[in-house]
Parts: C-alpha cells; structure tokens; sequence
C-alpha cells in the first residue's frame, strides 16, 4: 500500500516537472514569436542562444518534448543545430570535449564574462592543447611531413574567366554603388571589401571565381547630382565613376571587371526581361497619386523631395526612405513636402505607372525560398529581413518613375518614363557581365552550375532576396538566382554618423591622405565588420588594434621567426627534429587553420580574421617559452632546439601569409618575398598545416612590416575627421579694419572643407538661375540671393580672401 502511494507521488511530482519543462518551453515560444526575431536577442545569434540550445540539446533532440505548436521554438532550435559549430559541439560532446566546440560562437563575444578566460580567450592553454587527440595529432604531423608535394596542381588563368563543368564555378556580386557620391568606410566594409576577401579566399581554394561590381548610374539620384553641380547626368556619371575606381584601387579590390550600368546591354536586358513579364501577365497598370510641383512644371521622383517621416518624425526623410528609422515611404505620405529643386510645397496628382505583380509571383518565390534557404549561408538579419516582407504579404511595386535619365519602357503610352532604378539596377550585375564576356548567359543563365554569392548593407536585401528573384522567376529564362544572400548592418562613425556634407566622417578618397597605408584600413574594417550588429569606426580602437594586434602580435612573431633564421642560421632554414610538444602545436596551428577554414566557407569574415591573430599568439608563446636566442649559445643538444623551434616558427609565418592575402593582401606579399615563398605556396592555401619551408631553403631580407600609430598623429586625424574645423570655417570671426577691403585676421579652411563650400554655391546658384528663369516672384528671388550671397562670404573666409565692399554701395 505504502510502495503504491510512493509510486502514485513520484507519478504526480514527475508530472510536475514535465509540466514546468513545457511552460518554460511555452514562454521561449511565446518571446520569440512575439518579438518576430530569430534569435533570442535579436536579429542574430548570441551567447544567450549558444547557452540555452546546449542546455536544451539533450531533451530538445527528441521530438516528443517539442510540440508541433512550438513552432518558433522550433525554428529556432532547428536553425542553431544546423549551424557547424553547433553540429560539432554535438559530435565533441560525445567524446567528452564539450564545450571547446562553440569556441567559434564564443569568441565573437569579447564583451561577454561567460566562461571568461577560457573559451572566449584567443590566449593559448594547456587545456586545450590537452584536448587534442592522438589521432588528431599523427594526422598534422603526417601533413606536415607532405609538405608542398600534396598541394593541387595551379588552376591555368582564364581571360575571360568562364564556368567550367565539374568545377566548383563561384561568381560574386557587391551592390553597386551609387555614382552620385564618394564612398565612405561604412559603402567600403558593407560591400566591395567584404566580397573582395572572399573573392581572394575563393582563388586562394582553387575555385573557379568571377567577382564583378559596378557603378549605378541611372535614377533620380544621379539627376540631382547633376542638378546641384551644374553638368549633365552624364556628366556626373563619368565623373564619380573615376573617383570609385581609383578609391577601389587604393583599397586593393580585386575585381575582374568594374563597370556602369550605363550601357546598351543594361537597356538590352533591362526591357528582354521586362518584356518577358509582360507577356506572362506579370505587370499590371495603375494610376498612382504623385507629388507634383507645379512651380517647376513636372512630377516629383521621390528624391526630388524632402518632408518629415510619417513614421519617426525626421524632418530630411526622402520620398523614398527615411535614413533615420530606414522604413520606406511613399512620397505622398511625407508631411511638410518640399521640393528639392525650389523648396515650394508640391501638390497630389495622378500619373499612370506600371507595377510589377508581386502577389501573383509569390508561390514562385517561396518554393525557391524553401528550397535555397535550408543549405545555404543567407545571413540571418537577410532572412529575417525577407521572412517579415513575407509575413506581411507581398504588394504590388512601381516599377516606372516620371524621369528622363534611366531606362526607357518599351511599352506605347509610357514612352515619357523610364523604369524605376531599383527594378533594373539589379540586372546591372547582367549587364557588366555581359560588357565584359559575350558569354555572359553562361554565368547568369546557369543555376545547375553556378554559386552566386551577393554582398551587400541589409537596406539592399528586399531588392536582391526578393524583387531581383521575382523578376528573373517570372521571366521564366532560368537565370541564376542567389545562393548565398550576405548582408552587413551598418558601421557608425565614431558616436555618429557619417557626413559628408558636414565634414564627418572619413571618405574613400580621403582615406589615402591620412598617411595609413591601405591595409592597415582593410584590417581593422574588417576586424570591425558589423557582422551581427552595427559597429563604430574609432580612431582610440583603431590605434590599439594597430599597435597590439598588428605591431606587437602579428608583426612581432614573423619578424621574430624570419630574423632568427637570419642571424642564428645565415638565411636558411634549419633542420627540424620535432619532439611531442612541438607535434601538439603542429595540430593545434591545424585546427585553427581549419576552423578559419570553416568560417570564411560560410562568410564569416570578421571570424576567421580572429583565427589568423590566434595562431601567431601561439607562436609568440612558443618562442617565448622555448627562447631559441639563448639556446643558441648552449651545447648541441639546445642548437638543435633552436633550430626546431626557428624552423617551425617561420613555416607557422608562411602560412600566416597566406592566410592573411584576402585580408591584407599587400603585406601577404611582403611577408612571401622577405620568406621567398615557393610559387605554389602563394597560389594555394591548404586545408592542412604543412612544411612549406623545407630545411635548407633561403630566406630573403626581413624587414619590420607594421609602423606604430602614435597619440598625436591620431588625435589629428580625430580633429581633422570629425567635422569641427569645418564649423570654425563656417563661424570665422574676422576683424575688420576702418577699411572694408582689408582684412586683419583670416583663418584658412582644410580643402575638403571648402570644396563643401563649393559645392554649396554651385547648388544655390543653381536654384537662383532656376528661379530667375521661371521669373518667379521677386522676394523669392531675392531670399534666395541672400542664401547665396552669405555662402559666398562663407567660402571666401573659409578661402582666406578679403570681404570688401562694393564702392559706391551701401550696407542695407
């Protein structure tokens, strides 16, 4: 009786339990639906999320503990567990390694105290190393002793570059940048330079690789550069796309082909592909309510005008999109509208437009969804981004706008617009392709055997995860769609953001006049990259990172290893005897290698940029530990040591070399030609450790590859950068003497900052000429001179001129 009642209580406590285990489930449930967010803080993966899915692992792996009605917690869970790091905790676990395994997760969180100083340091520890195991062990060693033999052989280069059946064919896009403007670092790190490392990684892996960007050129944009210039949008586009390629060259981007879309082939593309959707019943007709300014006599492209977000209150949102809260907005839902041109109050009025049918292409859109996102490396703010485009239901887009500069319709009755620039930019990406091989369909009409990388700031992801894929689907001429959608958020300037009006902010061509060579900008971008949340350019971070990660760490180990083969050795590598703790390294410099490996394949940049800093701390320790300019005055025994020690030092270099060519491709080549590294060795870079300096072979010079930042010089740049002068040029105070044309005291501007100026005049002499041509009333007129007159006075100060008064005249 006793024992049954024990068992019905044990029943009923066991119940209990179960029943708090599932509400516990229920309230993660709940938060994560109710947030809308795939993670538990937000639009990416935390420590929080690492933590909780391995401690609801054991329980979650049986389905009987997930309810079908879980399904956030699901997806969640699902989506963690298919992440690598995550699938080797689940294999390393089991041979009692455990939490080693989420080393790649926790390392990206140096802010957080879990576990501190241990999983999240990048400081070698026994532990580790004691982690290892034999097998692992004889694998590197017997790596090593293949050395370069085991290589591949080098692809042969190809001009044009072409798909090749059987290969691994890659071919990599960055969003084209506007040609209206100068990039600054945040354009830089958000596009062209992270796809430019995974462009050299993928040449580095033998894949046959295309990477191609361009300058986009068409849409209102570009009209209202020109406008403010005084030249032509053709004028403009030749113009800044000279400026974006030099800056790419400067930063090294390794692009097969930069080119525009202002080309007969964009036209060519733009209206086959349109005209496909057209006869498929895929754009339908509306008439659309614009803001129209009757003072210039024509409709208002939407950044042509200026009001106040319905949605945050920012009183400079375009018709388009408020740059503060970053929702998009319908021009005519702008309060307080203004027209750009001549600041009147525009009025609502119909025009006829055309519009891509969404809704109708949506069933097409997440089939290819469902069957691209559970393979590939979409990041997740990317897919969070389409997900909530899709919860809330696709709607009918404009694809037309009332401009001459773009690309024509080939349709009667709409010979008076051309199409709207987010609905063709994207076939841009065709077009250059198509401008630099006559081949061009073999990459973008070849989904069976191309991958399509594209790398992009998330504002683009609607437009590339969803309108490019909807377009190209309905034309049904089986395009190339993306396989791996790779979206940064976005780096600040400092505590702000960056300006160029305002002078804030380091631009593109301004980057080369501070005097830092261009990869240390590459480094520390990328060391920065705003891979899961936005990130802060610093100058304070930026010199620390140069002179401890660079200088001490990085710069100090190879000149270390090189210099040591140098003066001990007389430039040749030294013969090697490697004994079980010198192996251990060999396996863990292997494992580092492959966990860099394993992060650049799913395009974690910033990560793997951690593993190369790891691995030459490890090889600091080692030569601190073994101390080989000691052992080099010792008995034979320790000689040999040193030799070891020095020889596998410097082949740890050389593979730091390599490993560093997509990152800092300049000092990559340095460091092969200080270590002469053989041919093969700085073509490829191997998935395994290996003797790539053998013993006997000859070094080159060494020489100090990384320069100290010092206080002074950055505190400059601070200055000079962060928008200060340019409001002293803008608030001098100049003495006036007794006579008006002499001038006591003038304080000269930067030249960046006059050129602000410049551009300032020439836009409001525009508007005055503009208003003057209309005959437009005279106290507008002369409100505007005003404007003019003051910028004028402005510039001159700001140029150190005189002010002088015009004789005859007097002041009103």
């Amino acid at each position: 009786m006793g024992s049954n009642r024990t068992a019905v209580v044990q029943g009923k406590k066991g119940e209990d339990v179960l029943g708090l285990v599932r509400r516990a489930l229920t309230h993660i449930d709940h938060s994560l639906s109710r947030r809308s967010c795939p993670f538990l803080a937000g639009e990416t993966e935390s420590v929080a999320d690492i933590v909780l899915w391995g401690a609801l692992y054991p329980l979650l792996q049986d389905p009987a503990y997930l309810p079908e009605e879980l399904g956030a917690l699901h997806s969640w869970f699902q989506t963690l567990s298919s992440q690598e790091p995550c699938q080797r905790a689940t294999e390393t676990v089991l041979k009692q390694q455990g939490i080693l395994a989420l080393r790649p997760y926790l390392q990206k969180q140096p802010q957080s105290s879990f576990l501190e100083g241990r999983a999240i340091s990048n400081e070698p520890e026994e532990e580790e190393l004691a982690a290892l195991s034999e097998e692992e062990i004889a694998m590197a060693l017997a790596a090593w002793e293949k050395g370069l033999g085991s290589l591949p052989p080098l692809r042969p280069k190809q001009n044009p570059v072409l798909p090749v059946a059987g290969e691994r064919n890659v071919l990599i896009t960055s969003a084209l940048p506007y040609v209206n403007n100068v990039p600054h670092l945040g354009n830089i790190i958000g596009c062209v330079l992270s796809a430019d490392v995974f462009a050299r990684y993928s040449r580095l892996r033998q894949w046959n690789t295309l990477y191609l960007c361009g300058t986009d050129e068409y849409g209102t944009a570009t009209e209202t550069k020109a406008m403010e210039e005084g030249l032509t949008p053709q004028e403009i586009c030749d113009k800044y796309h000279v400026i974006h390629a030099d800056i790419y060259r400067w930063f090294n981007i390794s692009f097969d082909i930069f080119g525009r879309t202002t080309t007969p082939q964009q036209t060519e593309i733009t209206q086959d592909i349109f005209q496909r959707l057209w006869d498929r019943g895929f754009v339908l007709q509306d008439t659309v309510e614009q803001l129209r300014c009757e003072h210039c006599a024509r409709f208002l492209a939407d950044r042509f005008v200026e009001g106040v977000c319905p949605f945050c209150g920012y009183e400079e949102a375009r018709g388009d999109q408020c740059d503060k809260c970053g929702k998009l907005i319908n021009a005519i839902e702008l309060k307080k509208p203004q027209c750009k041109v001549c600041r009147s109050c525009p009025v609502v009025k119909s025009s006829r437009h055309l519009f891509l049918d969404l809704p109708k292409l949506e069933d097409r859109l997440e089939k290819w969804l469902e069957k691209t996102l559970p393979g590939s490396d979409w990041t997740p703010n990317s897919r969070f981004i389409i997900r909530s485009w899709l919860r809330d239901g696709l709607k009918p887009r404009c694809i037309t706008r009332d401009l001459k500069w773009g690309t024509p319709v080939p349709l009667k009755g709409f010979e008076d617009k051309v199409f709207y620039v987010w609905f063709d930019a994207t076939f841009g990406y065709l077009s250059i392709t198509a401008n630099y091989t006559d081949q061009w369909e073999r990459w973008w009409k070849n989904p069976e055997q191309v991958d399509l990388y594209q790398f992009m700031a998330k504002d683009n992801v609607p437009f590339h995860g969803l309108v490019f894929p909807c377009s190209v689907l309905g034309a049904e001429d089986n395009y190339t769609l993306v396989s791996h959608l790779i979206a940064t958020e976005y780096l600040n300037y400092e505590d702000g953001k960056f300006s160029k009006s305002r002078g804030v902010g380091v631009f593109g061509d301004m980057a080369q006049d501070t005097g830092i060579p261009s990869d240390i900008w590459r480094f520390y971008l990328l060391y920065i990259r705003p891979e899961g949340q936005d990130s802060a350019f610093s100058w304070t971070d930026m010199l620390l990172k140069n002179n401890s990660e660079l200088l001490n760490n990085l710069g100090n180990f190879i000149n270390r290893a090189g210099m040591f083969v140098s003066k001990f050795f007389g430039g040749y590598v030294p013969e090697m005897v490697l004994t079980s703790n010198d192996q251990r390294l060999l396996a863990h410099v292997a494992l580092e290698l492959q966990h860099y490996h394993q992060l650049l394949e799913k395009v974690r940049i910033r990560d793997a940029l951690r593993s190369i800093l790891t691995i030459s701390r490890h090889g600091n320790q080692y030569i601190q530990v073994n101390e080989p300019w000691k052992r080099i005055k010792g008995s034979e025994a320790d000689r040999q040591r040193a030799g070891t020690v020095t020889g596998l030092a410097v082949n740890i270099a050389a593979l730091l070399a390599i490993m560093l060519q997509p990152y800092m491709p300049t000092v990559s080549s340095m460091i092969a030609a200080q270590l002469q590294l053989p041919p093969p060795a700085c073509s490829i870079l191997p998935t395994d450790f290996l003797c790539t300096l053998p013993a006997g072979h000859q070094i080159g010079t060494i020489s100090p590859l990384f320069q100290k930042l010092e206080n002074e010089q950055i505190e400059s740049l601070r200055q000079r950068f962060g928008g200060g002068q340019l409001e002293e040029s803008l608030a001098l105070k100049a003495k006036v003497s007794p006579k008006p044309a002499i001038v006591e005291t003038v304080t000269i501007a930067r030249p960046q900052q006059i050129q602000v100026l410049m551009d300032e005049v020439t836009k409001q002499g525009n508007i005055v000429r503009e208003l003057k041509a209309q005959k437009a009333d005279k106290n507008q007129v002369a409100a505007e001179v005003a404007k003019l007159l003051d910028l004028k006075k402005q510039l001159a100060l700001a140029e150190g001129k005189p002010l002088e008064t015009p004789k005859g005249k007097k002041k009103k």
